[in-house]
């Protein structure tokens, strides 16, 4: 309800909403130049994601790699990456939320993770 029982101003909200999609596409383009890092075994693995979940880089320590246990390399390098997309869905929510909030609530918009 708007105070005074007026009509909304048409202009006002479209405006506001331009203004809205704008923010939403600059806080879109800075998550997928931001790289995030996640890591595993202390160390051993780390992988580095933009905000937006792409593998840019996957980094293995040489003490890392057994040739008698691929394995457990394997694990390092999948809880790295998973570790790094953790951190990337924060950093989605630090960036987005407020912006999905102001959209009413962000649930069923698409392409958000929220």
């Amino acid at each position: 309800m708007i105070p005074g029982g007026g009509q909304p101003n048409m202009q006002q909200l479209l405006q506001q909403a331009q203004k809205m999609q704008q923010d939403l596409a600059a806080a879109q383009e800075a998550l997928a130049a931001a790289e995030v890092e996640g890591q595993s075994g202390g160390g051993l693995v780390k992988a580095t994601v933009t905000g937006s979940g792409e593998l840019r880089a996957l980094v293995i320590d040489p003490k890392a790699v057994d040739p008698e246990d691929t394995e457990t390399l394997a694990d390092l390098v999948v809880a790295a990456v998973q570790a790094a997309n953790e951190n990337a869905q924060q950093l989605q929510q630090q960036k987005l939320g407020p912006l999905a909030q102001g959209l009413g609530g962000g649930s069923g918009i698409p392409g958000l993770p929220f």
